[in-house]
């Protein structure tokens, strides 16, 4: 029980799909690979996107840097960028995860240059990438709300598969004995303990939507990224096991997310997520965090219990959409 499944790393922001109605016809666009020489430009059109849709998560070089440096993934075959006159106006992201054969797709077009058939060129792309990769299916993530990207993703084939709901917790709501208890009785990752932060990770989330299985080296390059480090894991323990953990994020003053919780499959029903999750909270806490998120699968009951049951409200929802890639 109490397992949620967060997708690491924020999206720059939801494809405006409706641009696929005009056509590409003696465009004056020019749609090719990222080069390392668009840096500073692309760094740019992220801060744009985050300004349009903000996310809550801060954009600066560094993190682009280690944005574009993800493991198993080649920016410069798996980001696509649109410019015009020299001037870099969209791009499309590709994201890699081989582990469950399935591709993530998200980007963003400036206002002005939407409804030219950008996003239908930009699409042909991804799923010709995507075979090459040998993924079998593409994924799009939309607000609930944005009911015109619904009508274009289901005309382009995509069907809905999934539902995540975006919880938040007033740090004022939690109960802090029972948070400063649970902490004492979890303790924190450390440096070199890549390998059992990944066993416990994929038994965790085994065979949970969504979920692409962790190496060492992954998780290696995740808690040395610029807004993480091992002290943001929080480990639920039974004498020398790991049973559980609780991977915390501080994503701006006085934010925080809960990144992933997870609870080993032999010790679910026992209360090991929600120590785990209070261990995190009162972590978060400490830092000075107010408002701490997490993300929730619509059709995870227990874990909905779970948050429900330590003062969590719903803010908003996503949904997943899904291609077959041939």
């Amino acid at each position: 029980m109490d397992i949620i499944h967060c997708i690491p790393f924020p999206k720059l922001i939801q494809l405006k799909l409706e641009d696929t109605v005009a056509n590409m016809t003696d465009s004056p666009y020019i749609i090719r690979n990222y080069q390392p020489t668009d840096f500073d430009d692309y760094v740019l059109l992220c801060r744009e996107a985050e300004n349009m849709r903000p996310s809550g998560h801060p954009v600066s070089p560094q993190i682009v840097a280690e944005w574009l440096n993800w493991p198993e993934y080649s920016a410069e075959k798996d980001l696509f960028i649109v410019e015009i006159n020299g001037d870099i106006i969209g791009c499309l992201d590709l994201r890699p995860e081989p582990g469950i054969g399935r591709v993530i797709l998200d980007g963003y077009l400036r206002p002005g240059h939407r409804r030219k058939g950008l996003a239908r060129e930009l699409l042909a792309r991804a799923m010709k990438r995507a075979r090459e990769l040998g993924a079998k299916v593409a994924h799009v993530n939309i607000p609930e709300d944005n009911e015109v990207a619904k009508n274009v993703l289901s005309r382009l084939g995509f069907n809905r598969v999934k539902r995540f709901h975006k919880l938040k917790l007033d740090m004022a709501r939690l109960d802090g004995p029972e948070a400063e208890k649970a902490i004492q009785q979890c303790r924190y990752l450390n440096c070199g303990e890549e390998d059992v932060l990944t066993r416990i990770q994929n038994r965790s989330f085994a065979g949970t939507w969504g979920y692409n299985p962790n190496t060492p080296e992954t998780i290696s390059y995740y808690i040395r990224l610029g807004g993480f480090s091992p002290e943001k894991v929080i480990l639920a323990c039974e004498e020398n096991n790991v049973i559980g953990y609780c991977w915390t994020e501080i994503v701006g003053k006085g934010e925080g997310e809960i990144h992933m919780l997870g609870t080993d499959p032999d010790y679910r029903g026992k209360g090991t997520g929600r120590r785990a999750l209070l261990a995190g909270l009162a972590y978060l806490r400490s830092k000075g965090v107010q408002v701490a998120r997490l993300t929730v699968d619509s059709e995870n009951i227990e874990a909905w219990g779970l948050y429900k049951s330590i003062g969590f409200e719903l803010i908003k929802s996503s949904l997943w959409y899904e291609k077959t890639v041939n």
